[in-house]
């Protein structure tokens, strides 16, 4: 099956740690190895590497080329970060161009992974379906009213012929307020969107033509210069007048073609923030529900999060639910339960112009 991973983010909610030279996807945040090489690695049972393309930032490609040096992994560097549907699309038209018209698994890189059978064998059931012309998305059952996740509603409705425990997709819907995020718990026909979609790439470009047709005509172009010497400086170009937006909000939202989601147990996590690190590292945690990594003393402290990673002693008294995270450069401290908000810290360091701590 062929594979699209999708490793353009910023990783802004983990600075200090993730910056714009090392994002997110290409740190050890959770597990043994940079988040896009676990991502790579558990789909192995599915996909050869020569099936597996990475969609990066050109600024990341001589980095990510190292990380998986000696295997034939695909990458295709994108001049400028434009969201998650050119991601797609791009990924789209390069499957084309290497021959294969099949169904096409697109995946974030930098998402965490409690279950990887529980993965593979959802994603086995969806290119069964993608087979038969539909779009298929991973959902997640939901644990609590999580307001940093999209969500999918879905549908009792499906075809007969289909035996496989997939549902019709109803909506798909941003971020809501924690209060519409209760009524989704409660109403029980939501799962937490994971962001991982599977369809041919006939049907992925038939539905970027009809809802973002500018997007369309700019990935054809690209498409034409695919292998030639004119590529990048095509490519560079094209992406210069994308706007950005994400294949959730510019076609899911909007397709009235069929679309299917499967409930995946996983032990998903979409490491959207240090709160999801600290959550999927609760077992790790003292009597105190404290987490500590580094050199680190902690003093009546409770619920919170200390990484010492600027080589120097980190001393917390008395902190209840705080996050420190320590590093050479930087230090961050904040409430652990607003590390969503971590993003403010570089929206007003980019509008002081601190370029050396991005």
């Amino acid at each position: 099956m062929f594979m699209i991973i999708m490793a353009g983010g910023s990783g802004t909610r983990f600075w200090p740690v993730s910056r714009r030279n090392r994002p997110k996807q290409f740190l050890n945040i959770i597990g043994n190895y940079p988040m896009v090489v676990e991502t790579c690695n558990r789909l192995r049972p599915l996909a050869r590497d020569e099936e597996i393309v990475i969609v990066l930032g050109q600024d990341h490609l001589s980095q990510a080329k190292e990380l998986f040096k000696g295997r034939k992994i695909h990458f295709l560097a994108e001049p400028i970060g434009r969201n998650t549907a050119p991601a797609i699309g791009l990924g789209a038209i390069y499957a084309s161009y290497v021959g294969n018209e099949g169904p096409i698994a697109f995946l974030p890189a930098d998402h965490f992974i409690g279950k990887p059978s529980g993965l593979l064998d959802c994603l086995r059931q969806a290119e069964e379906i993608a087979n038969a012309g539909a779009i298929v998305t991973l959902g997640i059952v939901p644990s609590r009213p999580e307001t940093g996740y999209g969500y999918i509603q879905w549908s009792a409705d499906r075809p007969d012929f289909w035996t496989l425990p997939a549902y019709r997709v109803t909506a798909f819907t941003e971020k809501p307020s924690l209060e519409k995020a209760k009524q989704y718990i409660v109403r029980g026909d939501y799962f937490w969107n994971s962001g991982i979609f599977v369809g041919t790439p006939a049907l992925i470009l038939k539905q970027i033509e009809e809802y973002l047709p500018n997007l369309y005509l700019g990935l054809k172009k690209i498409e034409r210069h695919l292998g030639t010497d004119a590529f990048e400086n095509v490519i560079e170009a094209v992406y210069e007048e994308f706007d950005s937006v994400s294949f959730d909000r510019g076609v899911m939202e909007k397709t009235k073609d069929p679309v299917f989601v499967i409930p995946c147990d996983c032990g998903w996590s979409d490491v959207g923030s240090w709160a999801s690190v600290y959550e999927l590292r609760e077992g790790e945690c003292d009597k105190d529900r404290n987490f500590a990594e580094g050199e680190c003393v902690i003093i009546d402290c409770e619920g919170s999060f200390v990484s010492s990673k600027g080589g120097r002693l980190v001393a917390c008294l008395g902190l209840n639910n705080c996050l420190v995270v320590d590093t050479e450069e930087a230090l961050l401290v904040a409430d652990r339960k607003r590390s969503q908000e971590v993003r403010r810290v570089i929206e007003l360091l980019r509008r002081n112009r601190k370029e050396n701590l991005l």
